[in-house]
């Protein structure tokens, strides 16, 4: 009976911990509603709109996921790990996904993939999924860089959604490019910030600094000072919120 108790409170242990890993959501007023963010882990994080989940670059597992509803829409980026993880695509479940992804991941996609539920967008493409609009925007490290050949040019997308009238802007791993600095009307931006892989935290803020976004979140920014990153922005600019949240809520 001790042994049975002591597992009994093994198991409730390990469920708290797994809900408190999980950040507080944020809740963004649009029309038709509000979009909650669901910030994951490093890269990963999941869109709720009209009950419609928006699953990006899942990674972590199906734990990372406990308590959310299954994904409608999953986004991914790029085929790294960090953004690409075949383990977490087949431990959740997708039955009623759409997957949007570039041609690199398509390639590498499982075949137990519906293909039907595979859109394969390049950069400069757009789709319409569940009323919501979807543009596929380039994302790579800048030629001549030290890092250059990590992310090259047409691989892989950053992502720009249209979802209850508000713009959302997924940089993915990107540099300070030029396709990031044009950026338009963007309301909410997440955009990624580590060396040696993306770029640093002054990158980061020059490009933010040049389209303007109404709100941005620093996320994939493991190790790097997203504090300077937020002074950065707000003395080129006050007018942009800048939201620091905990991607890495395992981190002690």
């Amino acid at each position: 009976m001790k042994l049975k108790h002591a597992l009994i409170l093994l198991l409730l242990a390990g469920i708290s911990a797994s809900q408190a890993q999980m950040v507080t959501p944020e809740k963004v007023k649009v029309k038709g509603g509000e979009i909650v963010i669901q910030p994951i882990t490093h890269a990963t994080l999941v869109l709720t709109y009209q009950k419609k989940n928006i699953y990006v670059d899942p990674t972590g597992g199906a734990e990372a996921f406990k308590g959310l509803a299954d994904p409608d829409i999953v986004l991914i980026t790029d085929i790294h790990g960090d953004h690409f993880d075949l383990k977490t695509i087949e431990a959740i479940n997708t039955t009623k996904a759409v997957f949007i992804v570039p041609q690199a991941v398509a390639d590498k996609m499982p075949v137990t993939i519906n293909k039907q539920k595979l859109v394969i967008l390049n950069n400069g493409d757009k789709n319409m999924q569940l009323g919501m609009s979807i543009a596929a925007v380039a994302m790579y490290n800048l030629p001549g860089a030290p890092n250059a050949n990590n992310h090259t040019k047409g691989r892989g997308n950053g992502y720009i959604l249209v979802i209850g009238g508000k713009t959302i802007y997924i940089s993915g791993d990107t540099a300070d490019t030029p396709e990031m600095r044009a950026l338009k009307n963007i309301d909410i931006a997440f955009v990624c910030m580590n060396l040696p892989y993306t770029m640093d935290v002054n990158s980061a803020a020059e490009g933010v600094l040049a389209f303007k976004p109404q709100v941005v979140y620093p996320y994939h920014y493991r190790g790097q000072d997203v504090n300077k990153f937020k002074s950065l922005v707000n003395a080129g600019n006050k007018n942009i919120e800048v939201r620091l949240r905990n991607w890495y809520p395992e981190a002690k």
